[in-house]
């Protein structure tokens, strides 16, 4: 997996003060996407022990909420692997920070029997699903860019059997 950035102190990913990982890789290709520089998947940098420590670093300072991945795809078929590997360790040695997932597919496509996807979900606290839709951008729409994208509480989501929307706070 590759990837083009890792920002530190990040307020507009989600939920408090973040750490966000822009992986490389995305087979979308959403019109007015903000970023298509991320769709290649050769580019960028290989994720390796350095960036993974650089997360941790990030992620151990108390004002840091969590996690965010986005990109590019985190789910794309390229990169869930690694993703799963990450999101496995965050949790481990971060029990208490949240983990947010950007990605343009469905919750329905997510569960659709994909063991990869299926098993990140299990890590993860909030996702934001479906493609960027040009002719429903919503500037306003909190942590999401088109009105047809969900933001979704993960956990409650599984336990009930349905999409349960994430509560801003």
């Amino acid at each position: 997996m590759n990837f083009h950035n890792i920002t530190h102190d990040d307020m507009n990913n989600g939920d408090g003060l973040r750490v966000v990982l822009w992986v490389a890789g995305c087979e979308h290709h959403c019109k007015n996407c903000q970023n298509p520089i991320t769709w290649d998947f050769t580019d960028g940098i290989e994720f390796d022990k350095a960036a993974f420590h650089e997360i941790c670093t990030e992620l151990s300072k108390p004002y840091i909420s969590g996690l965010t991945l986005s990109g590019g795809d985190p789910l794309h078929p390229v990169n869930r692997c690694q993703i799963l590997w990450l999101v496995k360790k965050v949790k481990q040695f971060f029990p208490h920070k949240t983990i947010w997932l950007y990605t343009g597919y469905t919750w329905e496509e997510i569960n659709a029997d994909n063991f990869y996807c299926r098993a990140i979900l299990d890590y993860i606290d909030v996702l934001v699903d479906g493609r960027f839709e040009e002719d429903l951008k919503d500037v306003g729409y909190h942590w999401a860019g088109s009105t047809n994208q969900r933001v979704i509480n993960v956990p409650q989501s599984l336990k009930e059997g349905r999409v349960i929307l994430h509560e801003r706070n």
